[in-house]
């Protein structure tokens, strides 16, 4: 049986659907439904003869050479999805609910799967995420300098059943030009939104929902035009952390990364930090000078974000000086001030 569905039925659905992309390994890759698994009805190069015979010749042409192509596969293909979905139900789309879909729909039917076809494809995915960003929220953003501990707060925070959105980690960026730290590869823009539109699916409108106060770009994706004109309409709660704390923090979260890799990144913004500070920033990476390679950064860091504090309206701003560094301590000091900030819906304007 094929079931004509549409994403939002599809994301009410109870947990165990397999959901099979069917477009090439390529378009998988640049970007894809969370979740989704990829049972490709085409290689990236047998979708762009495919493509070209439709557009030089016709859509019959088209099909013709589609089964042409996929001929002797379609036992493999239903082999695919008896080990992706054992018990026969799956969930399918492709780029706009079209032919592909249609398709590998009409070959697991017949072998008995019950199948449930999303209307619009992925395109509608992206049309459904676009309107998670734009709904209206109860936002709360953590601020506060450069090692404050705004992300390991923000852990804590949802540990407590708190709402969070962690953009950082949805980026896997730190936010900082050494926020890959080495290591992280971030998604396509693409994906970072989707993931982040997944993630936003499940928070409750009515209860207040926790961002850390980030800029416009993360590393090389950007926040949803819409979301973050939420967030700079929203409260502010401005953490201030000792100074030796954050660079004992910082210290410990950089100080044990590759040298070339940080020097690298220093170097990369030598024009904000001046010729001088970044030779003797270069030179305390060099000599494992830790604390001194990150005073010298964050004397940059801090001026950049109380410009950027300074541009904000100060009625959205609400600044709690923390006391010790006991990170369950900083949290519950977090949220009793939190009690004293009068938040309320925001939505964006931007569409």
């Amino acid at each position: 049986m094929i079931n004509n569905i549409s994403i939002q039925e599809y994301l009410s659905m109870q947990a165990g659907i397999v959901l099979a992309d069917v477009r090439t390994p390529a378009e998988f890759e640049h970007a894809h439904i969370p979740g989704a698994v990829n049972l490709p009805l085409f290689s990236n190069q047998e979708r762009v003869l495919v493509g070209t015979t439709y557009k030089q010749v016709s859509r019959e042409a088209a099909i013709l050479l589609g089964f042409d192509l996929t001929g002797n596969k379609w036992s493999g293909f239903i082999r695919q999805a008896l080990e992706l979905a054992p018990d026969k139900r799956i969930a399918l789309h492709c780029w706009r609910g079209g032919m592909r879909s249609g398709a590998m729909a009409w070959a697991l039917d017949l072998y008995g799967f019950e199948v449930f076809l999303i209307r619009g494809g992925y395109k509608s995915y992206r049309q459904w995420a676009n309107q998670q960003f734009a709904r209206e929220y109860e936002l709360l953003v953590l601020g506060g300098m450069t090692g404050s501990g705004k992300t390991r707060q923000l852990g804590w925070l949802r540990e407590m059943g708190e709402q969070v959105i962690d953009l950082e980690e949805l980026a896997r960026h730190q936010g900082s030009a050494y926020g890959t730290m080495n290591k992280m590869i971030q998604p396509t823009q693409e994906q970072f939104e989707n993931n982040l539109a997944w993630v936003m699916k499940d928070i409750d409108g009515n209860r207040r929902v926790w961002l850390e106060d980030e800029n416009l770009n993360i590393g090389k994706v950007t926040i949803p035009r819409a979301l973050w004109a939420s967030m700079i309409q929203a409260p502010l709660l401005n953490v201030e952390v000792d100074i030796n704390i954050r660079v004992a923090g910082l210290v410990g979260e950089y100080g044990a990364l590759d040298k070339d890799f940080l020097i690298a990144c220093t170097q990369r913004i030598h024009k904000r930090l001046g010729p001088l500070q970044t030779t003797q920033a270069i030179e305390a990476i060099q000599q494992d000078k830790m604390d001194d390679f990150i005073r010298i950064v964050l004397v940059y860091y801090d001026k950049a974000y109380l410009k950027a504090l300074a541009r904000s309206d100060p009625g959205r701003i609400h600044t709690l000086a923390l006391a010790g560094d006991s990170l369950e301590e900083q949290v519950r000091q977090i949220l009793d001030f939190a009690k004293t900030i009068k938040t309320h819906r925001v939505q964006s304007s931007v569409l």
